[in-house]
């Protein structure tokens, strides 16, 4: 099992289940909802997902004429679980989750939309707090 929340922290959830994948996706519209070079996302056909509190803050936007989703919470705009193809697919910005993930993203998608500026990034220098 593992808990997640938005960044206010009125929004708080738990899964119990496995995730089948774990994806990067460079998609235009990822890259718009994100506001980054890609979303990552978790994606379970079997998960539960249980709202522990703040439920009724949790707001879903469907692009319209394609299947990207998105929920987030209405209070602070973070992105929080949703549920898709008519309930059967779960999916989870992993950035959302509370707890170190275990696994690991196992692909990269719509690399041909990936931003001209995410590449070779481990060569940037590194500051582990906002550097002075």
């Amino acid at each position: 099992m593992i808990s997640g929340s938005c960044l206010c922290g009125e929004v708080q959830y738990t899964v119990e289940g496995k995730f089948d994948h774990f994806f990067l996706c460079h998609c235009r519209h990822c890259q718009k909802d994100t506001g980054s070079a890609h979303a990552a996302n978790l994606f379970s056909h079997g998960g539960q997902l249980t709202w522990r509190k703040g439920e009724s803050l949790v707001t879903s936007f469907t692009l319209e004429g394609s299947r990207h989703c998105k929920s987030f919470c209405s209070r602070c705009g973070s992105a929080l679980p949703s549920l898709q193809l008519e309930g059967e697919l779960l999916v989870v910005p992993a950035g959302s989750v509370d707890e170190p993930l275990q696994q690991r993203p196992n692909a990269h998608l719509f690399t041909r939309s990936r931003a001209s500026w995410d590449a070779d990034l481990e060569q940037l220098q590194a500051f582990e707090t906002l550097p002075g």
